[in-house]
């Protein structure tokens, strides 16, 4: 694939020195170590490889990818690795796509308290999703769930939601039979979006009193108990957006659908328009207007552009794709094996071993020469830049 016209690396390239002194003691280690390897992302910084061309004899240097998970360059290749790896998991059946929002007061705590809020995200969704699907009334049935965290608007702006790719159906509760959802209709919306504000209102409070959160600047009065409680009572009112979208056509779509959301990032660069003394444009969907009138170009400066982005850098160590219920990772290998036994279908892995197993050794190269289509093989390999380091601190006698 060709290389972007504009790229965030370009962004931060041209106004990222300036603006990280400017913003000196005011962005995490976190957010510092993003734009380091966003900037750095293939170029000769990191190293790379020498390639010369078997056919033509074309040379052409490679040079490696930052592999950070907010790159948008780096993506593409994660996403393809993480799919090969869940296809072998589709079941035959309707797949569903649940979105869980926490509401606007909720996502600006949960800027300055990510671990905590998001990860209550991912839980309380999970165990709404089960909780309503084990409900006789509604199914009967234990399920699964892959859950996967976006913390953006279409406009960088900080929107937290997740979304959840769901069986059309489950395990039976006393595990003998598959039971499958009504066509075309997984679990009623309303009933999740009240379970999923209650909960999630709840596990708040608790984190709350047990010290889990922090309030900076605006917010820092809600520090007192009373002044949160207050701040807490619009929420429990308000209608939380939970939603339910049709099922997805034949497991195909799941997978196509994945391999757009599951490695996205905040924006990526085929969103990008131009960079100039404007600022940044780019394109952006309002989902406030309709029909063709969505789509729309924004222009903001620089560095608005650098703190959008930056709002979206995760925790360290933080998993935004997670696993539930009769596919959470412990048990999803022989959940699987049970619920295709019910459905009466054969693995996906046996069905295509041999065709997989006869195309290993016509595995396509590593590199291809952009010139003539011939392989390309690795004559040198370049070392990557040594970071300047500051001398080491003179310690004093033991």
């Amino acid at each position: 694939m060709g290389r972007c016209a504009l790229e965030v690396a370009d962004v931060f390239r041209t106004h990222g020195p300036a603006w990280r002194q400017a913003q000196h003691g005011h962005l995490s280690l976190g957010q510092l170590k993003v734009m380091s390897a966003i900037e750095q992302c293939r170029s000769a910084a990191l190293g790379g490889h020498m390639l010369a061309c078997e056919n033509c004899e074309h040379t052409d240097v490679a040079y490696n990818s930052c592999r950070n998970r907010h790159c948008p360059k780096c993506q593409a290749s994660a996403a393809r690795r993480w799919l090969e790896a869940r296809q072998s998991e589709l079941l035959p059946v309707e797949y569903y796509h649940v979105v869980f929002t926490l509401p606007a007061p909720i996502s600006t705590i949960a800027y300055y308290n990510k671990a905590v809020i998001y990860g209550l995200l991912f839980d309380v969704a999970a165990e709404t999703l089960r909780t309503i699907a084990a409900d006789p009334r509604h199914l009967g049935a234990k399920i699964g769930a892959t859950l996967v965290l976006h913390t953006w608007g279409s406009a960088l702006t900080h929107h937290p939601h997740v979304h959840g790719i769901v069986p059309g159906g489950g395990l039976s509760l006393d595990g003998d039979r598959w039971v499958a959802c009504k066509p075309g209709f997984f679990l009623p919306v309303r009933v999740l979006s009240r379970l999923f504000r209650r909960r999630f209102i709840e596990e708040l409070n608790k984190a709350y009193h047990t010290g889990l959160l922090q309030f900076f600047g605006d917010y820092a009065q809600l520090a007192d108990a009373a002044a949160f409680a207050d701040w807490l009572a619009p929420p429990r009112k308000c209608e939380w957006v939970v939603y339910a979208k049709r099922p997805f056509a034949g497991p195909e779509a799941v997978l196509a659908y994945l391999s757009r959301y599951t490695h996205r990032v905040a924006i990526s660069n085929s969103r990008l328009l131009s960079l100039d003394e404007r600022g940044v444009t780019f394109r952006w969907k309002d989902y406030r207007a309709k029909g063709s009138t969505r789509h729309k170009t924004m222009t903001i400066a620089a560095d608005e552009f650098m703190r959008r982005f930056l709002l979206h850098v995760l925790p360290g160590g933080f998993h935004r794709i997670r696993h539930y219920g009769l596919l959470a990772n412990a048990e999803r290998k022989n959940n699987l094996a049970q619920l295709r036994a019910l459905l009466q279908v054969a693995s996906i892995t046996s069905v295509q071993s041999g065709s997989a197993d006869a195309s290993v050794g016509a595995s396509q190269p590593s590199f291809i020469c952009r010139h003539c289509g011939g392989t390309m093989h690795i004559i040198e390999t370049l070392l990557r830049v040594q970071p300047i380091r500051a001398p080491p601190r003179l310690r004093g006698p033991p």
